[in-house]
């Protein structure tokens, strides 16, 4: 069996992290790490059980390397051509594209397969969410919810500002009664979230084949029965309104969904909506009071906004 890959190593910012990490699940990627120096900090003070903490592993620049992981075959040579054009393309968006420079080597699948692992840790995410790596022991309080997460194969692990928010919102938010559906689920966090929350339903829904294969790993992974991960567009694939939607994404494309996302939630229902780069604040507010909803709050954790908006 060949253990040999590719290893595309992509330098950027941490403003511009998840709109590199979607241009590489739009190719042939078999597996994406991040290392990102604010959430390697947030873990280095918010976990306690470190067996060592190598702290020349925390960029003083505040750069971030996003790392793809790919087969090589015929299609490769394309997908690298997409993902520098992307990325010098990402301040045409308003993101910093930091460095912004992608570079390609090849590896040993055992040189990255398992060596990231060590940087992630058990922690907990507002009053009760811990998400917890498969691969960790944890010793949970009563009061407390794990969340049982791989995730080395799509983005969302816990640690970075937007997903924080979201969760706290949903611990806000959810109860026996809601419905939730999830818009870009990545990894499945908040969809799992939701669920062991104690949501009457959650669906989450991703546009990209890997992402989806992954949340429904994640979702194996937790002893649930109240959850769904969907293939496709929320408003071709879902039928029904949910008490929450939520949106994890970015501000360009919550403000495109906002007027149809209004279609899919029940009257006093909610649209928690994150991914959004602080100086985007202003337009995803208006874009929602125009749309009908009525902003019920405004959460910022360092450049990152989260609003949570009322029908």
């Amino acid at each position: 069996m060949n253990k040999d890959w590719i290893e595309v190593t992509i330098i950027t910012s941490s403003e511009a992290v998840e709109a590199v990490s979607a241009m590489l699940y739009n190719t042939g990627v078999k597996g994406v790490s991040i290392l990102d120096p604010s959430d390697l900090i947030f873990r280095r003070d918010h976990t306690t059980d470190w067996d060592y903490f190598d702290e020349t592993i925390i960029d003083v620049n505040n750069e971030v390397v996003v790392k793809g992981y790919f087969k090589e075959d015929e299609k490769f040579e394309g997908y690298l051509q997409d993902i520098k054009t992307g990325v010098n393309n990402l301040e045409s968006f308003g993101l910093d594209k930091g460095v912004g420079s992608v570079t390609a080597t090849k590896v040993n699948e055992e040189d990255w397969e398992n060596n990231w692992k060590k940087y992630y840790k058990p922690i907990k995410v507002g009053e009760k969410i811990v998400i917890k790596p498969i691969w960790e022991e944890y010793n949970k309080n009563s009061d407390e919810i794990i969340v049982e997460l791989d995730p080395g194969m799509a983005f969302g692990t816990g640690t970075h500002e937007t997903t924080r928010m979201c969760i706290k919102a949903l611990e806000r938010h959810v109860n026996s009664d809601s419905t939730v559906f999830d818009i870009g689920t990545g990894s499945g966090i908040l969809s799992i979230t939701a669920a062991k929350l104690g949501a009457k339903k959650t669906i989450g829904v991703d546009l990209d084949p890997v992402a989806v294969e992954s949340a429904k790993q994640n979702v194996s992974y937790n002893d649930l029965s109240n959850i769904e991960i969907l293939y496709g567009d929320l408003m071709e694939v879902v039928k029904g309104k949910a008490n929450i939607v939520i949106a994890n994404i970015m501000a360009d494309i919550i403000m495109f969904l906002t007027e149809q996302v209004k279609e899919f939630i029940v009257e006093g229902g909610y649209f928690i909506s994150s991914g959004i780069i602080l100086n985007k604040k202003d337009e995803v507010v208006n874009k929602l009071t125009q749309c009908g909803f009525e902003i019920e709050e405004i959460n910022i954790e360092g450049e990152w906004v989260c609003i949570v908006a009322k029908l």
